[in-house]
């Protein structure tokens, strides 16, 4: 049987989400799957800073732009985006509502999807994040492969819907020792379910 195919699209505004992403990579490469990391390509807003730390800038210019063609390859997708207002960032639902013509002939559909997301505060918006990105989900036709508590370490990030992290106020707060677990966790999940389906 051929290696899951994973593809990690997310888009980041201040370096997080490329660390959130760089995470999830390795554990979906660990537990097998030929990954694909994708960014969202940015797009300019007046609130929007870009990162000034010189490895999130490093890691931003060396990560390939998400395509139509990167959700259509993958047997899995997990998708990232900071939380905005407790929705998707616009650039990823820019990006995603760009494929329609994908979902149209189905190509979509059937594959497993999870998402992670991060946010200045505790209840920032997190979890309606993830539930808005898994609404888009359903209507690809998608399997949406959360996390729930099927590890010990959800029960220490505490969020069952994908995983998570707080930035803090100044957006500087490094990845702790639970939200990379959390991480590992939801990208193995992720491709152990797609190497069943594909069974």
């Amino acid at each position: 049987m051929s290696a899951v195919k994973l593809a990690i699209v997310y888009y980041s505004a201040t370096g997080t989400l490329d660390a959130m992403a760089r995470h999830a990579a390795e554990a979906g490469e660990k537990a097998g799957a030929e990954v694909r990391v994708r960014r969202v390509t940015r797009q300019a807003s007046q609130g929007d800073r870009r990162a000034t730390d010189s490895q999130a800038a490093q890691a931003e210019a060396e990560t390939a732009p998400a395509t139509p063609d990167d959700i259509v390859w993958a047997d899995a997708v997990v998708f990232g985006s900071p939380t905005r207002y407790g929705n998707i960032a616009g650039q990823l639902k820019t990006f995603i509502d760009s494929l329609g013509p994908q979902w149209g002939q189905g190509l979509l559909a059937d594959k497993v999807y999870a998402g992670f997301t991060a946010s200045q505060t505790l209840h920032g918006g997190q979890e309606s994040t993830l539930l808005a990105l898994y609404n888009t989900i359903h209507h690809f036709g998608g399997i949406v492969v959360a996390p729930g508590y099927t590890d010990p370490t959800k029960f220490v990030d505490g969020n069952p819907y994908g995983a998570s992290h707080v930035t803090g106020p100044d957006n500087d707060a490094e990845l702790g020792e639970a939200d990379i677990a959390a991480l590992h966790h939801l990208a193995t999940r992720v491709v152990t379910v797609a190497e069943r389906l594909a069974g």
